[in-house]
Order: C-alpha cells, then structure tokens, then sequence
C-alpha cells in the first residue's frame, strides 16, 4: 500500500519523496501543477495532478489506490501574499485539508501527517517556543495552518486516524542542485536571485530587539525535514503521536548573518540594503526540539555553513 504525498512536485515534496523512496516506502504523488521536466523524480512517482480542494478528484484517487497513510504538503506559504488574499489561502491551507481529510476516512486511510509551520506561534515572549506555547498567529498563513491542525487533530481525537502535525521552521537547502528552493519568497534564493542581477539582497528591518537588528530565525535543512517526516511516518504506524511536533534546529540565525553567509560563499562584495519592516513578522523565533527527539528521535545535524552550501 502507498503513501500519498501531496504537493508532490514541490520543493519540500521531492525531497519528501526522495528518503522515502530511499527507504522503501512505495509513493503517490498529488499536485496542482505536472512535475517540471527536469524534476529528478519525475518518473519514479506516478503523480496526480488536480485541485485538493476538488472533492470528486480527491475521491477518485483513493478508488483507483490503495493509500495507507498521507504526508501533506500541499499549501500556499508566503506570509506576505496571505495578507492580500486572505481567501486563497483558506480555500487551499484550510478547506483543502478538510476535503482530503474527508476522502481518507470514508476510504480508511490510517496515517496523516500535516506539514504545518512556526507561524501559528506568532511572537512569542523570550523567542523560544515549545508545542505547549501560545498560538497567536498573525497572519492569515499562520492563522489557516493552525486551522488545518486543528482539523486534524479533530479526526484523530474520534479514533478515526492516526497522525501529527509537523511545525517546521525556516528550510533551506537541497540534497542535489537540481531540488534547490526557487521560492522568491525564501530567503537563500531571493538573495542568490539579487546576486545574479548585480543588486544588493535587501533586508526587511534592521531595528529589531535582536543583537544585530535584524529578525532571527531558527534554519534547518530541508533532507533534515523530509527524514523528519520519514520518521513520522514510520513512527505512527505502530504509535499515537502527539498534536504537533516542531522540527527545527533549535539554533537562532539573523537574518543578517544568513545573508552574509551566502555573500561569503558566492564570493560576492555586495552589501544588504536595509528596507522598512514587513508586517507579521516577528523579531525572534527558534524551536525547542525536545519533543522531536524524545518522540521521532529526530535532531537536525547540519551547520549552517553546510546548510548554506548545499543551497548555493
């Protein structure tokens, strides 16, 4: 029996797929858009491409496969572009999930696993936070994967699956060149973006209460993403895992020093241009990762120099 994973052709999908595959999981993949010619993947997984939120669609999939278990992935995630439109992102990151949470139970999927996120945290008080702390997102991205937890969460509470919700933070990286991140919205590749065009990567906001000014993040690499996930999968199969579960580094990076870092090992001489803050972002935000590794036995393992080299 496969596992379903959705959002399949995406950046964090194919290197889901990727340890999966590796590790003998047979994989379904579901996509809104077809696999790009050049996807590594793209003839190892048979994909099905189509809107989650389209009930008759999702249904078909489960008739025509045996599907065990879920890993999805499927979402919209710029915080920025949530707060223009605020219904896109609950028609796909909230009203998607209940569709496909709805199709696994009438067709007896077991396992579902919710790729959530640290913005259902919003700010928090010292910057760290664990599972118990308080959700108070401030975006309507945050605001929606919080939702869709809570959806879940729902299901498993009546005994109808088993799951989790994996709140991860900020992913960078790549196992090969060829799955590096092309999100603008990420930071590695807005700046490798500002690189190849000759201007200065801009920063948004250098008057933070943070040691050099700027935002501070908690980065972690997206294979160590996907063997979380992998991890998870394994782990629900045989027992109950808690409602969320945070897969970070538990390490802080500024947004300064990740730039820096990239200008360094491009070799480039360009300078950040500080520009005005954006709204919802909080000046501080890192994982602790307690749970992760007493429940999944999960720690991330790479540096940041690493992290940052394998996406440059």
């Amino acid at each position: 029996m496969a596992w379903l994973v959705t959002g399949s052709s995406g950046y964090i999908g194919q290197h889901v797929i990727e340890q999966f595959l590796l590790n003998g999981f047979e994989v379904i993949g579901l996509d809104s858009r077809n696999p790009s010619t050049d996807a590594p993947l793209k003839n190892q997984v048979k994909v099905y491409t189509g809107d989650i939120c389209d009930q008759l669609f999702v249904s078909e999939i489960f008739k025509n496969e045996l599907i065990v278990g879920i890993v999805n992935l499927a979402a919209l995630k710029s915080v920025e572009d949530s707060l223009s439109e605020p219904e896109l992102y609950e028609r796909v990151n909230f009203e998607g999930v209940e569709v496909l949470l709805t199709e696994a139970v009438k067709a007896g999927v077991k396992y579902f696993i919710q790729s959530s996120t640290a913005a259902v945290y919003g700010s928090s008080q010292d910057g760290f936070v664990d599972e118990l702390s308080e959700t108070r997102p401030v975006s309507p991205y945050g605001k929606t994967k919080l939702k869709a937890e809570a959806a879940l969460s729902a299901e498993i509470n009546l005994g109808a699956l088993r799951g989790t919700s994996l709140r991860y933070f900020n992913v960078i990286g790549s196992s090969r060149p060829e799955m590096q991140d092309t999100s603008k919205s990420n930071i590695v590749p807005m700046v490798l973006g500002a690189i190849d065009e000759g201007q200065n990567p801009r920063i948004f906001g250098a008057d933070y209460e943070t040691p050099d000014g700027t935002c501070v993040r908690d980065y972690v690499h997206v294979v160590d993403i996907a063997k979380a996930h992998l991890l998870a999968a394994e782990k629900v199969q045989t027992h109950d895992l808690p409602p969320a579960i945070n897969i970070g580094s538990g390490k802080g990076y500024s947004v300064r020093e990740i730039m820096n870092e990239i200008l360094a090992q491009k070799g480039s001489s360009l300078i950040p241009e500080v520009h005005p803050r954006r709204p919802g972002d909080p000046s501080f935000l890192v994982a602790r990762v307690d749970l992760a590794d007493q429940v999944l036995g999960f720690r991330a393992k790479l540096s940041l120099s690493e992290m940052i080299g394998s996406a440059i």
